[in-house]
């Protein structure tokens, strides 16, 4: 990285002040500055930090005052957080997977590449498989038969995209991730005692243990443009139709999206989150860690399910959840504050029983 003062921010949209001029080599955060970084300090809080470090320039906040935090430069941004966006991405350099292809790398001869396609150590593209151009696959990555990947897919170490998968363009996927693995789909020759369990919840009626028949996945998997996926995240291939992920839906780390799931557009989905089989999600949705959502089930749009809450019913648009089973935030809280209160009450129940009996005269 090396760029002056005004050249970053330019490409943030941002207001340079003081000596545009000057040239800044690397981030750092405050107080671990070095004279040649741009500091980190996009708030106050991290302001006061700067003193500890040697920064000269620093990112700071609309309207901040520079010159009294003794700097030489400065970059004010609208909002420094989102300014972090571009300014990231333009220090980043890169994984250092080479360019071309890897004398290593296996790529079927029917595969196509696009132009300025790098193929890493050791990965394989399988028969048929098309990969756009400007893409990378990390090594020991897998693209199956005649998987399709769009123009700057950038796919990380030993990752694998399954037969068939159609994925769009600008997508990154972190190590580890596997899409297009079969379904979790199985059915016995007779009604089991867990499909009796699922309509008199609780009964298991005289269904007796069966053997499992396992059901092909035949749908494969799409994604769209500007996904990006955590490591070791599992998409699972649909039955008959395709599992589906929208445009721009960022998934985060030990994610599980189960058979022929629609995940809509703009979905933020954090670490940990488990989606059974068929479930449809619309756009705008935020999923906090460990959120669990059962079979079947519909979320809507600009709906927010708060950390750990697990959703054994459909949730409308724009609804705010928590809890297990999980219910609005206002409700869950009100039931929290209510069993909290339960032993008072209950002391309380029981003081004026006595008072009733001894009224009575039956003590």
């Amino acid at each position: 990285m090396r760029y002056t003062v005004a050249e970053i921010a330019r490409a943030l949209e941002a207001e340079a002040v003081g000596d545009a001029g000057a040239v800044v080599t690397g981030l750092a955060e405050p107080a671990q500055a070095g004279a040649d970084d741009l500091a980190l300090a996009s708030s106050p809080k991290y302001a006061d930090t700067l003193a500890a470090g040697a920064a000269q320039a620093a990112l700071l906040w609309e309207g901040a005052d520079w010159q009294a935090l003794g700097l030489r430069a400065a970059i004010l941004p609208k909002r420094p957080r989102f300014a972090m966006s571009r300014l990231t991405t333009m220090a980043d350099p890169g994984h250092g997977f080479g360019n071309g292809v890897h004398p290593s790398a296996s790529v079927d001869p029917t595969a196509k590449l696009g132009d300025d396609v790098t193929i890493a150590a050791g990965a394989v593209i399988g028969p048929e498989a098309e990969i756009g151009a400007g893409s990378i696959i990390g090594p020991l990555s897998f693209v199956g038969w005649q998987a399709v990947l769009g123009p700057n897919a950038f796919l990380r170490e030993h990752v694998s995209i399954g037969a068939r998968v159609r994925i769009g363009a600008n997508f990154i996927c972190n190590p580890g991730v596997r899409i297009g693995g079969d379904g979790f789909s199985f059915v016995t020759p007779e009604k089991s005692g867990v499909e009796n369990v699922r309509e008199t919840l609780g009964e298991q009626g005289d269904a007796g243990g069966q053997p499992w028949a396992r059901i092909a996945s035949l749908g494969a998997v799409v994604i769209g443009d500007d996904v990006e996926i955590g490591t070791n995240t599992a998409i699972d291939s649909g039955t008959i139709r395709p599992t589906q992920v929208g445009n721009r839906t960022k998934i985060d780390n030990l994610v599980h999206i189960g058979h022929n799931c629609i995940i809509g557009e703009d979905n933020l989905i954090c670490g940990q989150v488990g989606l059974a089989g068929s479930v449809t999600v619309g756009n705008f949705v935020v999923m906090a860690g460990q959120v669990g959502v059962s079979d079947n089930l519909s979320i809507g749009n600009n709906v927010v399910l708060a950390a750990a809450c697990k959703v054994m019913s459909s949730v409308k648009d724009g609804k705010v959840m928590l809890g297990y089973p999980a219910n609005e935030m206002k409700t869950n809280l009100d039931m929290y504050k209510n069993t909290k209160r339960l032993p008072r009450i209950l002391r309380d129940v029981a003081e004026l029983k006595k008072a009733v009996l001894k009224s009575d005269g039956s003590d």
